[in-house]
């Protein structure tokens, strides 16, 4: 038996949290910002993923306006770090309703380093990072879409294995419903398929 939801029928968190618990895992985008008076400025988003190739953009979600969204209609910038497993931690302070003008940089001990197309800092201890020009937001509701061009990007070379980013070595979290989040574990590989690889030569299935 299933269960219908309707989401005229219930508030705005009761749904969020139905959504949040069933569109799993999600990647979190660690996204520093730089405010125009010079303030830097890091916060996790889990509504995170690639918009386009070529150009390479990428996406995420700021729910309500908060700082990382004000920063980056000030500056056009920002910058996307990867969401590594041993700093958790860090990350789930830097998602604390801090006062705007508080660096959560210092506050959650996160060691910087500079960026070298944009002002955002990347996180030092990252194993990824994607520069980002602003290429366009939307508005949808309480919400706001901050697509970003990715003007330059950083792998650590221990995270790279022929020089592709391996997995296990990039070790991401992502976020659950509630208050859980998502650690790699079994990786499965398949190869997929093509239609040609389907038929055969007569044309037969």
């Amino acid at each position: 038996m299933r269960i219908d939801f309707d989401p005229a029928q219930l508030d705005r968190t009761a749904f969020y949290r139905l959504l949040t618990a069933t569109v799993v895992p999600r990647p979190i985008a660690w996204v520093s910002t730089v405010s125009a008076d010079g303030t830097d400025n890091l916060a996790p988003h889990s509504f995170f993923t690639i918009a386009s190739v070529a150009p390479p953009v990428v996406q995420f979600t700021s729910v309500g306006r908060k700082d990382t969204l004000r920063n980056i209609e000030e500056t056009g910038e920002f910058t996307v770090s990867l969401a590594p497993r041993h700093l958790m931690e860090q990350i789930n302070v830097t998602g604390t309703d801090f006062p705007r003008g508080m660096s959560e940089f210092d506050a959650a001990g996160v060691e910087r380093e500079p960026g070298l197309r944009v002002k955002a800092p990347q996180v030092a201890d990252s194993p990824v990072a994607l520069e980002c020009e602003t290429h366009s937001m939307l508005r949808i509701g309480d919400s706001t879409v901050v697509f970003g061009r990715v003007v330059h990007a950083v792998v650590d070379a221990a995270a790279l294995v022929d020089g592709h980013p391996e997995i296990t070595r990039l070790d991401p979290l992502s976020r659950l419903g509630k208050d859980e989040w998502g650690a790699l574990g079994e990786v499965l590989e398949l190869p997929r398929p093509r239609y040609a690889d389907r038929t055969t030569g007569d044309g037969g299935a």
